[in-house]
């Protein structure tokens, strides 16, 4: 009741800030002791995610540092003159470099580089914003889906099932490649409205220079080494064994070291709303993991499973993309995963149920506000440059993707893993 309360109310988007509902609903579940101290602030499973906290407030201060250079400025004007200021291209162009970069990078790491640079292009252009925020995050999440390190969830199936990067590779990449040819033609119908561009802002923009944007060219090239240094670790992760929030903030130490950037210049981007709602929420949901309403909702769908595997796959894959709507993808797979790798066993088969976990966590992410941690970090984002999306406008166009590719992807695991495996 206390979690369905708080939802109503960061649903409405009337009463209260989200970010107040999430830790008015904490400290009522702290106060009626449904979650303790130990359980909510140091318990791996039923606590804050405090890996997910600080990769985020790391990469915020790397962000933060940079915009100091007007990279973003010179970003915004080079994808705006290469889409020649049409707004059906650029949407596309931005689709494209967030879905790959998504790919290679966490998805919350590829927004919060990408949106500053989105608000600032479409405000260049008279374009309105909240139309390919949205699109970037859904694009952000289904280009996650592709690799072990794009999306969270990926890194806990692949720890619990011990899938590999290649495997991520091979069974999901194919279809992420067809679901974004698809989202992309999705846009075209989904933000019809918001393909309109002042015509005199265009054309003064083509004439912009934006080399001239970089305004600390010593500090821009600072900032791309540490940010290189850092993207690299993210990646040779099994090499290093460096969790990439320890490398967030080793990232954003050296960056401050080195640079005359001053620790308050560097922390006055930050989107604190965000981190604090973050927090509240694992709190939030940690307490349906106490109370046993996660595990109840994962053995129910368990249940099902019985002799037909393919429809207990389809049903793991639409089941995981409603919760993780409702919910966090991130504790959902965590409380999910445990079951399905009992129902696996340990020969590892059958092993298309992780492929189904996967996609219906990653793509269910799109369906609200509050489904995927992306999704947060851009409502952040977005509130702070005075262009808030709506719970209710992101869900609108949220359910809408989730559908489709929901619909592909159940398609691609019925053809590729049952009609013709034999």
């Amino acid at each position: 009741m206390i979690f369905a309360a708080a939802y109503v109310l960061i649903a409405a988007e009337k009463w209260v800030t989200r970010t107040a509902a999430a830790l008015g609903g904490a400290a009522v579940m702290l106060a009626l002791g449904i979650s303790d101290a130990h359980t909510a602030f140091f318990s791996e499973d039923t606590g804050i995610d405090w890996n997910v906290v600080f990769l985020l407030l790391g990469m915020m201060i790397i962000v933060s540092v940079m915009r100091e250079t007007g990279i973003f400025e010179y970003l915004a004007i080079w994808a705006a003159k290469r889409a020649r200021g049409r707004p059906f291209p650029l949407m596309v162009l931005l689709v494209l470099i967030t879905a790959v970069a998504s790919s290679l990078l966490d998805n919350v790491t590829t927004v919060l580089l990408i949106a500053p640079v989105t608000i600032l292009v479409c405000q260049r252009l008279g374009l309105a914003v909240v139309p390919y925020l949205i699109a970037e995050v859904a694009a952000s999440n289904i280009g996650g889906t592709a690799t072990l390190v794009g999306d969270p969830p990926n890194i806990i199936i692949a720890s619990r099932g011990g899938l590999s990067f290649n495997d991520f590779l091979i069974h999901l990449a194919p279809v992420v490649a067809v679901l974004l040819v698809v989202f992309i033609g999705l846009c075209r119908w989904l933000f019809a409205d918001a393909f309109h561009a002042d015509a005199d802002k265009v054309d003064e923009l083509m004439t912009l220079n934006e080399r001239e944007a970089i305004r600390d060219p010593k500090l821009l090239v600072q900032s791309l080494v540490v940010l290189a240094v850092v993207l690299a670790a993210f990646v040779l992760h099994p090499v290093l064994h460096y969790a990439p929030s320890v490398v967030a903030l080793l990232g954003a130490g050296l960056l401050i070291a080195v640079t005359r950037v001053s620790t308050e210049q560097a922390l006055q981007d930050v989107e604190w709303p965000t981190l604090a709602f973050f927090m509240g929420l694992f709190v939030m949901v940690g307490g349906l993991v106490n109370t046993g309403v996660l595990a109840t909702l994962s053995q129910a769908i368990a249940g099902y499973a019985g002799d037909n595997l393919p429809g207990f796959t389809a049903l793991l894959l639409w089941g995981s993309g409603v919760l993780s709507g409702v919910v966090d993808n991130i504790p959902y797979v965590a409380s999910m995963s445990p079951v399905v790798a009992d129902l696996i066993g340990p020969d590892g088969q059958p092993q298309v149920l992780w492929w189904a976990l996967a996609l219906g966590a990653d793509l269910g992410g799109n369906a609200t506000l509050i489904g995927a941690s992306a999704n947060v970090v851009v409502a952040g984002i977005a509130a702070r440059n005075g262009v808030p999306i709506g719970f209710w406008r992101f869900t609108r166009y949220g359910l809408v993707i989730t559908a489709v590719t929901l619909v592909i992807a159940s398609g691609y695991v019925w053809l590729r893993y049952f009609a013709l495996a034999g």
